[in-house]
């Protein structure tokens, strides 16, 4: 189903079970453009296209994006996941978690920690999409919870061994634009996404956004502040770069 709002649809292409959503934007230049974005297709179409050209575009997007999933398999990864089912085994760096999802009648949907169970409880008024989207983010903030003391604690003492300067909150909650970012205020982010990555590269990542304490730039500065600490904090970028798409829930 496609839905007109102003000059842009909202529509999706379906590959390998799993409904992709694609935002199809309109305007003046002949031609069409297909791209893919962190969480959706994204198509440029004239202005005057009409529904059978939008569906024919459709199905021409479909086979680039097949083309270009099998060609880059991370790109492929990134979107394709398989949707959790219960007595899925979710491990987190050293930790794992036996799923338990429940479908119910209720408003809204929730996740608690019992144990090494995460037990999801889902609104059945919900469609598959919004579920398997939600299954993520309450997975993500119930993890969170479970590790938050130990993340904070490293914070903490990486600080105490290197700039020692005060910080004002330390979150994490799950962020997909970055690994993490530091404010003027003392307040350090660090995405959850994180926890997939081993313990030395979660380091360079919180000496990082420590270093902004000092330098809130990544001048020369900034790099020399980060390398006093961390020699060889090169490699833990190449990782984070190599290892993107397999750090998610």
């Amino acid at each position: 189903m496609i839905r007109r709002r102003k000059q842009s649809y909202k529509a999706a292409i379906h590959i390998e079970g799993t409904d992709l959503p694609v935002s199809i934007r309109f305007d003046l230049l002949d031609g069409h453009y297909y791209s893919i974005c962190r969480r959706n297709i994204r198509m440029r179409l004239p202005f005057w296209a009409g529904e059978s050209d939008i569906q024919k575009h459709l199905a021409l997007c479909r086979d680039w994006v097949w083309t270009e999933f099998s060609q880059k398999p991370q790109l492929r990864e990134s979107f394709l996941k398989v949707p959790y089912q219960s007595g899925d085994m979710l491990e987190v760096g050293a930790r794992r978690y036996v799923l338990e999802i429940i479908l119910e009648e209720r408003a809204t949907h929730t996740a608690r920690l019992i144990g090494n169970t995460i037990s999801v409880q889902l609104s059945n008024r919900a469609d598959d999409a919004h579920r398997a989207k939600s299954i993520r983010t309450l997975l993500s903030r119930v993890v969170a919870g479970d590790y938050y003391p130990e993340v904070a604690r490293r914070v903490q003492d990486w600080n105490d061994r290197t700039f020692r300067r005060p910080i004002r909150n330390v979150y994490l909650k799950y962020n997909h634009s970055n690994w993490g970012s530091c404010s003027r205020d003392g307040n350090v982010n660090l995405s959850t996404r994180l926890l997939f990555a081993p313990e030395e590269v979660q380091d360079y990542v919180i000496l990082h956004e420590l270093a902004h304490l000092v330098e809130l730039n990544h001048s020369d500065r900034f790099w020399a502040l980060v390398e006093r600490y961390m020699p060889d904090y090169q490699d833990k970028e190449r990782w984070l770069k190599a290892n993107r798409s397999k750090c998610d829930f």
